[in-house]
């Protein structure tokens, strides 16, 4: 099972925002390792993609004028799975500066049972608006923790009902 990171857009309407919402597969990305500067564009990653066709540009000119082929392929390559590797990274931070708000993190096989799933616990925690507040409840703390501590405690936690 893979993870996904579900962002939510910045502003508007909270009906709106579980359909806008941006799933980004934490991962590999098998695309951008294929073809870097295509998939960087492809995901509105303007500046870094910019970044990646200046350096394979560079790379090329080393290959051609100083005559390293070799280390000049092998970078390329290191290149590519930087990109594969970092890649959903980098659009994740990417909607960040954008003002994009992380949710948090979907388990699922694949992007549709991700977005069911994101859906799924989106309305769960829309209908509980009808749940009164908790300042209406009776408070009722838990017994071990208005328990007092009876001996000295090694640590820096204190685990109830030990002494």
């Amino acid at each position: 099972m893979a993870m996904y990171v579900a962002m939510e857009p910045p502003l508007g309407s909270k009906a709106a925002a579980p359909e806008q919402a941006v799933l980004v597969r934490d991962g590999f990305a098998l695309l951008a390792f294929l073809v870097p500067p295509f998939w960087l564009l492809w995901h509105r990653l303007w500046i870094e993609a910019a970044l990646v066709f200046a350096v394979a540009l560079a790379l090329t000119a080393l290959a051609e004028s100083a005559g390293y082929e070799v280390t000049s392929s092998l970078l390329s390559v290191l290149l590519s799975i930087y990109v594969g590797i970092e890649g959903p990274a980098l659009r994740l931070a990417a909607l960040r500066r954008r003002g994009w708000r992380e949710w948090g993190a979907v388990e699922a096989r694949n992007v549709r049972d991700a977005e069911i799933r994101y859906l799924a616990e989106v309305g769960a925690a829309g209908e509980d608006d009808d749940v009164p507040p908790l300042a209406d409840k009776p408070h009722r703390p838990h017994a071990a923790a208005s328990a007092r501590q009876q001996g000295p405690a090694l640590g820096l936690f204190h685990y109830p009902g030990k002494a």
